[in-house]
């Protein structure tokens, strides 16, 4: 009885500086139903987010396999948000939050067998004809990993990196963001559907969180951290563990399991939003790396062409 008289004292404080009378969310109790796990996971509508715009049966594979990642994708949003607005800040605090972000992508990284071996290439050239100009480049929660990741300038197509600074608009720089290469005539100015789509949704979306990430990003609130912790060597492998898989690993997978599809005709197919992916997508050509002063000169120069077996510092 006495268990019982503490959670109920406690329960009374809590409702009491809430504003609230606990007698009347306890009344509430005796006619509440039991929680099931298929109503707290909301399985039913989770499975009822699968639509086929074809008869191929492997399409349903494509659909889920993309729905997963973006669900990964909220995970490591919500674990950088973390760290983003944490007070003070710890090594051991900021070490463990990166070990679960790159665990998520380890698996993101690991899983494109799943689609790469998983479709048969002869139903994927039929049903993803239906998909132009729908391309995972529209991937908003992806964009956003990478705006609260590093600063801005490390997500600027290299050609252009000289021409922006901290002074420079948000959405210049936004216009020159690497990933606009995939859908932009830098000479004409002219932009694809794909990219053009993907704006008009996201655009005020990605300025707003460009803003918001500007000074809580990752490499940003490491570099705010003490010279101590800065030179932690937990905390840099982790840090370089992160960049590299982001990077590097998943772009390469990502990279192979598409050209499986795309050049397995007479003839290489376009993505389906018209890229240009191989330019794109391969991290040798854009040099895509968040923490820059973690890596040697040699690292830098060999990003995307030697794989790096290791990551750590020793």
């Amino acid at each position: 009885m006495a268990k019982r008289e503490e959670l109920l004292e406690a329960l009374n404080k809590k409702f009491t500086a809430m504003g609230q009378n606990l007698d009347v969310h306890l009344e509430g109790l005796l006619h509440s139903t039991p929680i099931t796990y298929w109503d707290y996971i909301k399985t039913d509508s989770l499975l009822g987010l699968q639509n086929q715009r074809t008869t191929e049966p492997d399409e349903m594979v494509f659909i889920m396999y993309h729905q997963v990642n973006e669900l990964l994708f909220k995970m490591i949003l919500w674990e950088i948000e973390q760290i983003a607005y944490k007070d003070e800040i710890t090594t051991k605090f900021f070490a463990e939050r990166l070990g679960r972000i790159s665990r998520y992508f380890d698996v993101l990284s690991s899983s494109f067998s799943v689609m790469g071996d998983g479709m048969e290439v002869e139903q994927y050239m039929k049903f993803r004809t239906t998909l132009t100009p729908a391309s995972g480049f529209q991937s908003a929660q992806y964009r956003m990993i990478e705006f609260a990741s590093t600063e801005l300038i490390n997500l600027i197509d290299i050609r252009f990196r000289a021409t922006i600074d901290r002074d420079t608009p948000f959405e210049h720089a936004f216009d020159h963001l690497y990933w606009q290469a995939a859908g932009k005539d830098y000479t004409t100015g002219k932009k694809s559907a794909l990219l053009s789509l993907f704006e008009k949704r996201y655009m005020g979306d990605f300025i707003r969180f460009m803003q918001t990430y500007n000074t809580l990003n990752l490499w940003t609130k490491f570099k705010s951290l003490p010279e101590e912790d800065k030179a932690n060597i937990e905390l840099q492998n982790a840090m370089r563990h992160y960049d590299h898989t982001v990077n590097v690993r998943w772009v390469m997978a990502h990279y192979k399991a598409a050209g499986k599809y795309l050049n397995s005709g007479k003839e290489k197919a376009e993505a389906t939003g018209g890229s240009e992916w191989q330019k794109y997508m391969h991290p040798k050509y854009q040099k895509r790396i968040f923490f820059p002063d973690l890596w040697t000169e040699k690292e830098l120069e060999n990003w995307g062409v030697d794989n790096l077996e290791t990551c750590k510092i020793l």
